[in-house]
């Protein structure tokens, strides 16, 4: 028979009932449009609806992060992989919340200051 010793550095507590927790990520983002209202991003990985992340610009761009949800998420097509799978492409529309006068101010100096038409970069959420 197979000796089963536990593995772990301590113990596991199982946990009655349902208790929420999260976890965080970080996933990059290419940023397709801005503005002081919302950013509409794509991406590879589904996003939900209604999920609340922190939205953090590119450095070129400027070192601001801003409270953000999930407005909608849809996806747009497929790519290729570097080993030959393809893997979906989502486009997804965020809505800024509780942004500070200061934020507010920093975001209008970005979005002023942006090409209209042109790419802005690779932008990174954290969930």
């Amino acid at each position: 028979m197979t000796d089963l010793r536990e593995r772990r550095g301590a113990p596991r507590i199982p946990i009655a009932g349902q208790i929420g927790a999260r976890a965080r990520a970080t996933l990059d983002v290419r940023l397709i449009d801005l503005s002081i209202t919302g950013a509409r991003i794509e991406h590879g990985e589904l996003l939900r609806p209604g999920s609340a992340c922190a939205f953090q610009l590119p450095p070129a761009i400027g070192p601001l992060v801003l409270t953000a949800r999930v407005a909608h998420s849809a996806v747009i097509g497929a790519a290729p992989t570097p080993d030959g799978e393809r893997q979906l492409r989502y486009q997804s529309g965020l809505a800024f919340v509780n942004v500070t006068p200061e934020q507010r101010a920093a975001l209008e100096e970005v979005v002023r200051r942006l090409t209209p038409g042109g790419g802005v970069g690779d932008a990174r959420l954290i969930f």
